[in-house]
């Protein structure tokens, strides 16, 4: 019995170092600028086509769009507001169209360039603040209860607590 389980494993082992892994194929492709074939490996053969595209053994994908992120248009309503407050400011004249036309971007630059800030990106959202146009909290869920006064004046902080403040910056 032991030489039949002997003889059994060298034949087993024989076959499957002659025989080629399972599942591996060769493939051969084309070289461009040669004209002569070259053996490539399975997942040469398999991780690309002509096109660029990665193929998997479900089939080939093609690379995603490169997606876009921030805002791509102004709502009408909103540039007609920009367009107010650029006439108010009188960076525009004329009356407000609703559209995001090379007028108004132009006044915009301008009034961006003015400020000193950039002109490339539009509008910039120091300069919608600057123009009245910044963000709305009034309907907020703590806008109610919430207090957006602003602090006291100076001037009627204590002349103690003041001479403390003066003391510890050091200022005489």
């Amino acid at each position: 019995m032991s030489l039949l389980r002997t003889s059994l494993t060298v034949a087993c082992f024989v076959a499957l170092s002659a025989s080629p892994v399972v599942g591996a194929s060769t493939h051969h492709a084309r070289t461009a600028h040669s004209g002569t074939t070259r053996k490539l490996s399975t997942h040469e053969a398999h991780s690309t086509t002509a096109h660029g595209a990665h193929s998997t053994a479900h089939g080939t994908h093609k690379k995603a769009a490169p997606r876009l992120h921030g805002q791509q248009a102004i709502e009408p309503a909103r540039i007609i507001e920009i367009q107010k407050a650029l006439i108010r400011e009188h960076y525009l004249t004329g009356e407000a169209s609703g559209q995001w036309d090379q007028t108004t971007i132009s006044a915009m630059q301008k009034y961006q360039a003015d400020q000193g800030w950039q002109t490339k990106l539009m509008p910039d959202s120091r300069a919608l603040k600057k123009l009245g146009l910044g963000p709305d909290y009034s309907n907020a869920i703590n806008a109610k209860s919430a207090s957006f006064t602003p602090p006291p004046p100076a001037s009627t902080i204590p002349p103690v607590v003041s001479a403390g403040f003066a003391e510890a910056a050091g200022v005489q």
